[in-house]
Formats: C-alpha cells, sequence, structure tokens
C-alpha cells in the first residue's frame, strides 16, 4: 500500500498555470517573426539576393501550443534553395558544393531572447 501524506498548498503553481494559459503567446511571438526574418534574410548567402528577400514567418497554435516557424519561398523547379545554401549539392558532373551553416548563427540569439521574454510572461 502507498500513502501520501502532504502539508501545505498548491496555489503558487495554480497561480503560475492560471497565469500561463492567459498569455498571449501569438502577441508576444509576432516580433520575433519578423526579427527572425530580418536575421535570416541579413545571413543569407547573396548572389541575386531573391532567396535572402523570401522569408517569411507564421505563428501555428495547434492542440494547446504555439509554434513560430520560418520558411523560405524561393523555390527553383522544386528545390528549395535555401535548403541547399544551408546543407549544400550535388552538381550535374558528380561534385558536391558545401553547403553554410547560416540559419543556426542567425536565429540562435533570437531563440535566447525569446525564451527568457516568454519565461518573464508567464512568470511575472
Amino acid at each position: 500500500m502507498i500513502k501520501f501524506k502532504h502539508k501545505g498548498n498548491f496555489n503558487s503553481t495554480e497561480r503560475f498555470l492560471k497565469s500561463a494559459t492567459k498569455v498571449n503567446y501569438r502577441q508576444i511571438l509576432a516580433p520575433y517573426g519578423e526579427a527572425g526574418v530580418a536575421a535570416l534574410a541579413s545571413a543569407t548567402p547573396m548572389d541575386t539576393g531573391l532567396t535572402a528577400a523570401s522569408w517569411e514567418y507564421d505563428i501555428i497554435e495547434k492542440n494547446g501550443s504555439v509554434s513560430i516557424v520560418w520558411s523560405n519561398t524561393n523555390v527553383v523547379n522544386g528545390t528549395p534553395i535555401a535548403i541547399i545554401l544551408q546543407y549544400g549539392h550535388a552538381t550535374r558532373n558528380g561534385g558536391f558544393v558545401e553547403g553554410r551553416d547560416y540559419v543556426n548563427p542567425a536565429i540562435k540569439p533570437l531563440f535566447d531572447k525569446m525564451a527568457n521574454d516568454i519565461w518573464k510572461a508567464v512568470n511575472p
């Protein structure tokens, strides 16, 4: 047999959880979406500038969670150019063009600030 005994209450936990459900995460994330687009655009390797100008974001609310998604709409012959710039690609003659990690360094500072600001919003 297992028995539980406790003293006190869960008032602090309940208060935290109630405040977390009242936060407008879309409003908090929107400026980060825009800042992410700007950071990705400035970090994108440029030839014509089309890929750099093709970043966008969306905030998705689903099943009680909120996500921010950055995407790039520059697709040539079914190939997403931002992806091949990031990870590299094969050439017609059997060679390989090395990718350049430009996405992670551009977006990491934004993730750090976003996590900090969201924590402050739910834990005033």
